[in-house]
């Protein structure tokens, strides 16, 4: 049932049937699928230490009496329902599972949509998913030491005599944000030097998009991370200076592909040099 979809002769251009291009993606996905539930059900039996790893950063109170002593800056942590603990542990083994299998579905998607790119395309998405993984992770990691400064700083604006109940499913939500957004924008580098590369954007504009970028950055992190000064700068500084580094990386770039051919950059309605010097007619 999983046999490839080309095992066929294979077109030049990558071009297949539509019929066949679904049989294909039907293949790819039953692939990842294999790869994602039997560590989703290994991940099951390991939910409980997963989820106090995930739920470390909230200072807790032993019960709500000393977290009233403490003026509400520790949390009981807490179930919401019959069913929340088994949701719970679902969801978890799940995030779990996609993050675990990861290379296996990246490859599966490369494989689907590779046939169909050029070789340059090629080199630029190998490159893409070579230097994007580190990106990610080390996004991912900022994300879980942003956790335990911004969670006690949310806590102290509690009034006093108050109890904060944190639910897991909060902390889950709150963590897989912070590492989405932080792996993802750690990727706006990437983008930049790719689109570079293809000769779709130069080093000068992004230059000159500084101020706008430098904005936007701060912006983008004010609304993705929680309320308060310390993950929004965890986010914004490194990424800005990824930004600056990018755009470093392309100048630099647009000066080689210069020097190597001048008129590469010259627009269509840009006429090249000409040489008029009068020449004699030959006999």
């Amino acid at each position: 049932m999983l046999k490839s979809a080309r095992k066929k002769p294979k077109d030049p251009e990558g071009r297949m049937p539509l019929v066949e291009h679904l049989r294909e993606l039907r293949n790819r996905l039953v692939k990842a699928l294999l790869a994602i539930v039997p560590l989703m059900i290994v991940a099951l039996f390991f939910a409980k230490d997963i989820i106090a790893f995930i739920s470390e950063p909230v200072p807790q109170c032993a019960d709500q009496a000393e977290a009233a002593a403490q003026g509400g800056r520790c949390a009981v942590l807490s179930h919401m329902g019959i069913t929340s603990p088994f949701t719970t542990f679902v969801k978890v083994s799940l995030i779990t599972a996609l993050v675990g299998a990861a290379p296996v579905w990246l490859y599966q998607l490369w494989a689907f949509l590779a046939p169909g790119l050029h070789a340059r395309e090629k080199k630029y998405a190998l490159s893409a998913v070579a230097f994007g993984t580190p990106l990610f992770l080390t996004g991912a990691y900022l994300a879980y030491w942003v956790l335990p400064h911004a969670v006690p700083i949310l806590l102290s604006f509690s009034i006093d005599g108050s109890t904060n109940i944190v639910t897991v499913d909060d902390m889950i939500d709150i963590s897989v944000k912070l590492v989405l957004a932080f792996g993802f924008a750690f990727q706006l580098p990437l983008v930049l030097v790719l689109l570079n590369l293809g000769g779709v954007l130069s080093g000068k504009r992004m230059l000159g998009w500084w101020r706008g970028m430098v904005m936007g950055i701060a912006i983008f992190a004010a609304m993705v991370t929680p309320t308060d000064p310390v993950s929004m700068l965890a986010l914004a500084v490194p990424i800005t200076a990824l930004y600056f580094g990018a755009t470093g990386f392309s100048l630099l770039n647009d000066r080689r592909r210069d020097k190597q051919n001048p008129d590469a950059r010259l627009s269509d309605d840009e006429a090249s040099d000409l040489d008029l010097t009068p020449a004699p007619v030959p006999a």
